[in-house]
C-alpha cells in the first residue's frame, strides 16, 4: 500500500511573525494577498474620515465613535498595519515578478543615469530617496551609481529609516534628492489632498531634472470615478513634470510612470486649473473613488 504524503499546514497569510525582523515569504497566493491589501486600504480610508468628521464637531457623534472603535477592532484583528506591509512584501517576491525597482532601474539605464554626459563613471552617486520601503536592500544590485535612503511611516527594518513624507522639513530637502520613489504610496494614502501635496513635495525635494517615479495600481486610473490616465497627466504636467515613460498592460495590476521635473508653473497656470481643487465625476457605474487633488 503506497504510502501516503503528510500535508503540511499553511499558516494564515495574515499571522503575526515571531521575528523582528521582516518575513520574505513565497506568494503562493495572490488572490489573499490582494484582498488584505484592498480591505485594509477601505478601513483606512473611513477611519480618517471619521477622525475628520469627529475632530470638526462637538460634541462628538457617538454612532461615529462606535464605528470607529469598529473600524479599528478589524484593522487589529486583521494584523494591523504590520499585516499589509507583510503582505505588499509578498508582492514584492520573485516568484511574483519582482518589486518595482526592476522597472526603475531599467528606465534609469536607459536614460544612461549610470553615466555622466560624458560616458564616465559617476563618482558620485545617485541620490535615490525610496518612499514607503518594505525591505531595505531594494537597489543593493545597483549600489555602485545609487546611493538609496530608504523610509517608511513604520519601519520594519531598522536599516529603514521610520519617517513620514509628509512631515519630512521640506527647507532641509528642498532641490536635495535626485530621483523619488512613490512606488504604491500615493494609494495608500487617505485624503485626495495630501496625495497632491506629496506631489507637490516631491516636486520641491528634487533638483532640477531629477526623476520622480510613481507606481499606483492600475484600477487607480483605469477604473477611478474621479481620475483617469489623461486628467492624473494634466495634472502632472500642471506641476510641471514631464513624463518619460509609462508601462503597463490590459488586465495587469499596476501601472508605472517616470516624471522628470522642469521649470516651476507660471502665476497663470497656477490658477488655471481649478479642476484639479474639487472632484469631478468622470466616469459612471461600479467604480472606485480614488483621486488626487490640489
Amino acid at each position: 500500500m503506497p504510502k501516503s504524503k503528510r500535508t503540511k499546514r499553511k499558516a494564515p497569510v495574515t499571522a503575526p511573525s515571531t521575528s523582528s525582523a521582516p518575513v520574505v515569504q513565497r506568494s503562493s497566493n495572490p488572490a489573499a494577498t490582494r484582498k488584505v491589501i484592498r480591505r485594509f486600504h477601505v478601513l483606512l480610508k473611513r477611519q480618517a474620515h471619521i477622525k475628520r468628521v469627529l475632530s470638526s464637531s462637538s460634541p462628538a457623534n457617538k454612532d461615529l465613535l462606535v464605528e470607529l472603535v469598529s473600524v479599528e477592532d478589524e484593522m487589529e484583528r486583521m494584523g494591523g498595519l504590520a499585516a499589509y506591509q507583510r503582505m505588499s512584501t509578498i508582492g514584492q517576491g520573485n516568484d511574483r515578478g519582482g518589486g518595482s525597482e526592476k522597472v526603475l532601474v531599467q528606465w534609469l539605464r536607459e536614460l544612461n543615469v549610470h553615466e555622466n554626459r560624458t560616458g564616465v563613471k559617476l563618482s558620485v552617486r545617485s541620490r535615490l530617496l525610496e518612499v514607503g520601503a518594505l525591505k531595505p536592500n531594494n537597489y543593493a544590485f545597483c549600489s555602485s551609481w545609487i546611493d538609496c535612503c530608504p523610509i517608511d511611516l513604520h519601519s520594519q527594518h531598522p536599516a529603514i529609516m521610520e519617517q513620514d513624507f509628509l512631515l519630512l522639513p521640506e527647507d532641509e530637502n528642498r532641490s536635495k534628492w535626485d530621483i523619488i520613489s512613490l512606488s504604491l504610496v500615493l494609494n495608500f494614502v487617505p485624503e485626495p489632498k495630501d496625495r497632491g501635496r506629496m506631489l507637490r513635495l516631491a516636486y520641491s525635494m528634487l533638483r532640477d531634472n531629477g526623476y520622480l517615479f510613481v507606481a499606483l495600481p492600475l484600477p487607480c486610473v483605469m477604473n477611478s470615478r474621479y481620475l483617469t490616465e489623461d486628467l492624473f497627466n494634466e495634472l502632472m504636467e500642471y506641476l510641471s513634470f514631464k513624463r518619460l515613460n509609462a508601462r503597463w498592460k490590459d488586465g495587469g495590476k499596476m501601472v508605472y510612470w517616470l516624471y522628470q521635473k522642469c521649470g516651476g508653473p507660471t502665476s497663470e497656470r497656477r490658477g488655471a486649473n481649478l479642476k484639479f481643487e474639487v472632484k469631478t465625476v468622470l466616469r459612471q457605474g461600479n467604480r472606485n473613488n480614488f483621486t488626487i487633488l490640489l
